[in-house]
């Protein structure tokens, strides 16, 4: 096995068609996950997938025991590969995934998943914080629109806008086929 995991945050159905949370774009970035989930298999690099599931009874997505809650089938995880189950933004916050990082000898993580300016920076900055040299693949990751102050954000400037900020000091950002070829 090699000393680099796939990190596959929120690849769940909510986020896509008929989901509660549907994201701009995500049918393109769950693809590219996929190219890059099935290069990390052939490569013997560990996946380690994630998914939120909400406590909060009122939260709007990724309800308990609903559909929208499992991982979308581009990026469900085979029988051997580990799914951390986390209820907060930060997939490091309150689960295992660190020590199966370690457990693992990994010193390098490639994030892909959703969404770009929750999760995906969450993870990204840990990952980095804790020393593992850190890839972003920016076309396996989506958003939505948001609004701040009355001003609506559209998805595609959300995006570009954290990838950018995760570049400047947190992580390599590539493609999905600068990194798989």
């Amino acid at each position: 096995m090699s000393n680099q995991a796939i990190i596959v945050v929120d690849i769940q159905n909510d986020y896509f068609a008929g989901g509660k949370w549907v994201l701009a774009g995500v049918d393109a970035a769950a693809d590219n996950a996929q190219a890059v989930i099935n290069a990390a298999r052939k490569n013997g690099d560990l996946v380690v997938h994630v998914q939120h599931v909400t406590l909060d009874a009122n939260a709007p997505f990724f309800a308990p025991d609903t559909e929208g809650v499992q991982l979308h089938a581009k990026a469900k995880n085979l029988p051997h590969e580990r799914v951390v189950v986390k209820h907060h933004m930060n997939p490091f916050r309150e689960t295992g995934l660190q020590a199966i990082l370690e457990r693992n000898g990994i010193e390098k993580v490639v994030v892909v998943g959703n969404m770009s300016h929750m999760c995906i920076d969450a993870v990204t900055r840990h990952s980095a914080d804790l020393g593992y040299e850190t890839t972003v693949v920016h076309d396996a990751c989506a958003t939505h629109d948001l609004e701040f102050n009355g001003v609506r954000v559209p998805a595609a400037q959300v995006h570009a806008a954290f990838m950018a900020a995760l570049k400047f000091g947190y992580a390599k950002v590539v493609s999905a086929a600068e990194l798989v070829g």
